[in-house]
C-alpha cells in the first residue's frame, strides 16, 4: 500500500498543494512552522478521519477561509483508491472512498494503516491516562472492527450512566435497579475491551523490547504494565462497591474508561527518571513495535511517518534507527526535518526511491532529484 498523489486546499497553513509522492521515502524539509508537519497531518487524516494534533475539525481550516479539502490517490492491493475529505464551516464533514460517502466514519478505520511518530508522542509518557487509552484504542481499531464497535457502545452506555448519576442524590432500591441494568452492559462490553487491550499489549511487548534494544544498543531494562479495574476477580462487586462514591461525584469511577499503562525503565517510571534520549527511544520503540504488530495482523505494510524525530537522538541511536527503517520491512515513509544536510546523508544510506520537498510558508517545491 502506498499514497501516490496528494491534493490539499486550505488545510491549516497550506492554501493549495499538489504533490506526486514516492513509493519509498518522502522528505519534507523546512523551518518550524513552514507546514511540513501539517502535510503529514493531512495524510493521517485520510487514515483516521481526524487530525493527529487537534480534535476540532474546523480548526484545521486555513485562516480567513470557510472550508478545507484533502484528496489522496492510493494504490491498495493492486487497486487504485481515491480518498476525499472535505469540511465546510457549519456543515457535516464529508468523507468519501472512490466518490462514495461513508455512512459511518468507523467503517473507514483500518483501510489505510498508518503509524505516526511525532514529538507530541511525549505526551503518552508525561500526560494523563486518557492519552494512553486513546493510543491503544487507535491501534486495535485498525485491525479489529468489532473492538471499535464495542468501544462506541461502551461509551454510549457510560454516558447514559453518568447522566443518570448526575440527577440522583442517594442510593435506594430503584436507583440500584437502574444501575444494575447499565452495569450489566458495562461488564459485558468492558470485559471484551479489556481482554483485547491485554492481548494487544502482551503481543506488543516482544517486538517493543526487540526494537528498543536494537536502537539503544544498551542493557536498559524497559517495560510497560497494563492496569485495569476489570483485571480484578469480581468486577461486578467492584462496580457495586463504588456506587456510593459514584453518586456523590456524579460520574462512574470504575471501568475500562479508567485503564492505564505504566511505562518503566530500570524498574522506575520513565516519566520521572528517563532522559530525553531514553524517552524518545522508548516512544520510537513503542510505535515501531506497533508497526510490526499491524503488519502481522493486517497482512499489509502501514505508511510510516517520522516527524522531526532525529533532533533529540544522539548520533548512535539515530544511526540505528536509520538502519532499521531502511530495511525491507518498511515501504512508504514520510520524514520531516529542519536540516537538509541531515536528510541527504540519510537518503544516501537507505537504498530506497526518494523525493525531497523544500517547505516554506505552506508551499512545497521539489528539490533537485539528482542530489537527493
Amino acid at each position: 500500500m502506498h499514497l501516490n498523489k496528494l491534493h490539499l486546499i486550505n488545510f491549516k497553513n497550506i492554501e493549495s498543494a499538489q504533490l506526486v509522492l514516492s513509493e519509498g521515502i518522502n522528505c519534507f524539509v523546512g523551518n518550524n512552522g513552514a507546514g511540513k508537519t501539517n502535510l503529514l497531518d493531512a495524510v493521517y487524516y485520510m487514515s483516521f478521519c481526524k487530525s493527529f494534533f487537534n480534535p476540532i475539525d474546523s480548526q484545521s481550516i486555513k485562516h480567513d477561509n470557510d472550508f478545507f479539502v484533502i484528496q489522496g490517490g492510493y494504490e491498495l492491493d493492486g487497486q487504485e483508491e481515491q480518498i476525499y475529505c472535505g469540511l465546510k464551516k457549519g456543515q457535516k464533514k464529508q468523507f468519501k472512498r472512490n466518490k462514495k460517502e461513508y455512512e459511518k466514519l468507523s467503517n473507514h478505520i483500518g483501510l489505510l494503516p498508518l503509524v505516526m511518530i511525532s514529538p507530541q508522542d511525549e505526551s503518552l509518557i508525561v500526560e494523563g491516562s486518557e492519552l494512553r487509552r486513546k493510543y491503544i484504542d487507535s491501534v486495535i481499531s485498525q485491525y479489529d472492527k468489532s473492538y471499535l464497535e464495542y468501544l462506541i457502545s461502551y461509551n454510549k452506555v457510560l454516558a447514559q450512566r453518568n447522566a443518570y448519576l448526575k440527577g440522583i442524590n442517594a442510593l435506594n432500591a430503584e436507583v440500584n435497579n437502574m444501575l444494575d441494568i447499565w452495569d450489566m452492559q458495562i461488564i459485558s462490553l468492558g470485559s471484551k475491551i479489556a481482554r483485547a487491550r491485554q492481548v494487544f499489549l502482551s503481543e506488543l511487548k516482544e517486538v517493543f523490547h526487540e526494537v528498543y534494544n536494537y536502537i539503544s544498543g544498551s542493557n536498559e531494562e524497559v517495560a510497560f504494565e497494563y492496569k485495569s479495574h476489570l483485571l480484578k476477580e469480581d468486577f461486578e462487586n467492584v462496580l457495586r462497591e463504588a456506587r456510593q462514591k459514584d453518586v456523590i461525584l456524579g460520574y462512574s469511577t470504575k471501568g475500562i474508561h479508567r485503564d492505564d499503562v505504566e511505562f518503566k525503565i530500570n524498574g522506575y517510571p520513565i516519566k520521572k527518571i528517563g532522559s530525553q534520549g531514553q524517552k524518545k527511544t522508548f516512544l520510537i520503540a513503542l510505535k515501531l513495535g506497533q508497526f510490526k504488530f499491524l503488519v502481522q495482523h493486517k497482512n499489509t505494510t502501514p505508511i510510516l511517518m517520522l516527524d522531526d524525530i532525529f533532533d533529540k537522538l544522539d548520533s548512535e541511536r539515530g544511526d540505528r534507527l536509520i538502519e532499521l527503517v531502511g530495511g525491507d520491512a518498511f515501504n512508504q515513509i514520510f520524514i520531516t526535518d529542519t536540516q537538509l544536510n541531515r536528510i541527504l546523508p540519510i537518503l544516501k544510506r537507505i537504498e530506497k526511491d526518494s523525493v525531497v520537498y523544500a517547505v516554506n510558508n505552506g508551499e512545497f517545491t521539489l528539490y533537485n532529484e539528482g542530489e537527493a
